[in-house]
């Protein structure tokens, strides 16, 4: 790459934390007009560096250079004065405000007059609604964020680092809560900001989004590059293999499993409005994979399923017996265990310890004379699964927030799987995770299964779902679309389903209830 046609270089950059080197002398280089992806393992220090160059964290040493000038960047005010906008997973937008007012806050244009006190909001609104023009989002600036989808919003924040005149946009996991579709409408979105000029750094966990946005790759591991090459260079085998320093062999590693009887069945699930007459079964041992758009229902289905979310109708039958569950107290009863979909809000209390997040649910069957607890009943159970799921901790003492992605959600699935649950219902399980923390979860389904569990996985990764299941069902607008084996699925036949293009052929793969 020439060295005039650099808009960013970073130089040996070094960051500790007590206790841990995050960074190593690491280099990464951004061109104008280039997508760079940045990879690596969880805790591999990707946000760590781009938290150092959009200025909330200050290096420890080396050098950054914008347009071949050396800059010290002092906050987060600064970088965005030289061009630098960070695009954070979570959102960072005020819902009750519009999306113009969102683009400008802390910069709305005043009108002229004494002390400019009043905000010029038909300006706002107007150069607001050209930004978002010029991405070619269809959203009205008036619009409340709150009444925006994911992907809308996601264009929102797209639209706020243009209104900063951005030259380098970081975008950390920017897919992860988008669907097919959508994530499709982002991809254009990053090469019209190519063609203005505009350097983006991509930071993701879906090596084939890598391969079909970036130009060239970045990877980190353990802090430190390891490997640099251009898109044309490199397979997925090799950036595997630079990120976990080993073979990883097949992400999917599934076991054949006998397949039983039927463990849970659902019938004409229905919640007005969002969920309409779903019916199926899980066996034994078998892996039911959920597919579908976003919004087509799947994990509003499984929250009623485990009592999180009020029904409308329908019946749960475990093992032949009808269940009535209208809490997660009735479902744990029941023997159904869930890993949510947001591990942060709903399957975690981050500020606690690994061992308290583990023994958290089954602290009744650790209770003496339902009075005391029998605490080295609780760290014996934690240390079990800390060593089964392989959770890489310094001491169980440890506070989850300071985890890795991968080993927050292993502790979510200890916390389950320390109830012994018959049926396991996990929801976006490898979701902000790397590649080498997704073989585990999945090598760990798959043991499940062979012990007899069976696991209802919802997946918006079409590769996953394929690999992973033993039947699949399709959901399209709250209804089931399909129910397809794992031998006649395809990528293209579960899209067909699930964007509606096959409802008059649904109909023949439709099971009743108790198949």
């Amino acid at each position: 790459m020439k060295e005039q046609h650099l808009i960013l270089r970073m130089e040996g950059v070094s960051k500790a934390f007590p206790g841990v080197q995050a960074l190593s002398n690491v280099d990464l280089e951004l061109a104008a007009g280039e997508v760079l992806a940045l990879v690596g393992e969880n805790g591999a220090g990707k946000s760590t560096l781009m938290k150092i160059l959009s200025g909330a964290y200050h290096k420890d040493t080396g050098r950054i250079f914008i347009d071949g000038r050396e800059v010290e960047i002092i906050g987060p005010r600064h970088a965005q004065q030289l061009g630098i906008a960070i695009i954070y997973q979570e959102f960072n937008l005020a819902p009750n405000l519009s999306a113009a007012a969102n683009i400008f806050m802390a910069r709305e244009p005043r009108r002229p007059g004494p002390g400019r006190l009043f905000v010029d909001r038909r300006r706002m609104e107007r150069e607001a609604q050209a930004i978002l023009d010029r991405i070619g989002a269809r959203i009205s600036a008036s619009t409340l964020v709150r009444d925006l989808s994911v992907a809308e919003r996601q264009m929102v924040e797209i639209a706020k680092a243009l209104a900063v005149d951005a030259r380098i946009i970081i975008m950390d996991e920017p897919t992860s809560a988008l669907g097919e579709d959508e994530v499709e409408k982002l991809f254009e979105v990053i090469q019209t900001l190519k063609q203005q000029g505009i350097g983006v750094i991509f930071i993701t966990h879906r090596l084939e989004e890598v391969f079909r946005i970036a130009d060239r790759i970045i990877v980190l591991r353990d802090g430190v590059r390891v490997g640099s090459m251009s898109i044309q260079e490199a397979t997925p085998e090799k950036v595997i293999r630079l990120m976990v320093g080993r073979e990883v062999g097949d992400l999917f590693q599934k076991q054949k499993a006998e397949i039983g009887p039927p463990l849970l069945e659902v019938r004409g699930l229905t919640r007005r409005g969002v969920v309409e007459n779903v019916s199926f079964t899980l066996r034994r041992g078998e892996i039911l994979g959920f597919a579908g758009l976003v919004g087509a229902g799947r994990t509003e289905t499984v929250r009623m399923i485990f009592g999180a979310d009020p029904k409308d109708a329908g019946e749960i039958f475990v093992e032949g017996q009808p269940v009535t569950i209208e809490s997660p107290r009735d479902a744990l009863a029941a023997g159904i265990g869930f890993v949510p979909e947001d591990r942060s809000n709903h399957g975690l209390i981050l500020p606690l310890s690994v061992l308290e997040n583990i023994v958290l649910p089954s602290l009744d069957r650790h209770t003496r004379l339902k009075v005391w607890l029998d605490r080295m009943g609780l760290v014996k159970t934690a240390q079990e699964f800390v060593h089964k799921l392989n959770i890489r901790i310094a001491q169980l003492q440890q506070k989850v927030m300071f985890l890795s992605g991968g080993n927050q959600q292993k502790t979510v699935v200890a916390k389950w799987l320390a109830l012994r649950p018959r049926i396991l219902i996990m929801d976006e399980p490898t979701r902000g995770i790397d590649v080498g923390a997704k073989a585990e979860i999945h090598a760990l389904m798959s043991r499940l299964a062979q012990e007899g569990v069976g696991i209802i996985m919802v997946s918006s990764e079409l590769p996953e779902i394929l690999g992973m299941s033993d039947r699949i069902l399709v959901m399209c607008e709250g209804r089931v679309a399909a129910i397809l084996d794992r031998e006649e699925a395809t990528q293209e036949l579960i899209m067909a389903y699930a964007s509606g293009e096959q409802v008059q052929e649904a109909a023949r793969f439709s099971v009743p209830a108790t198949s």
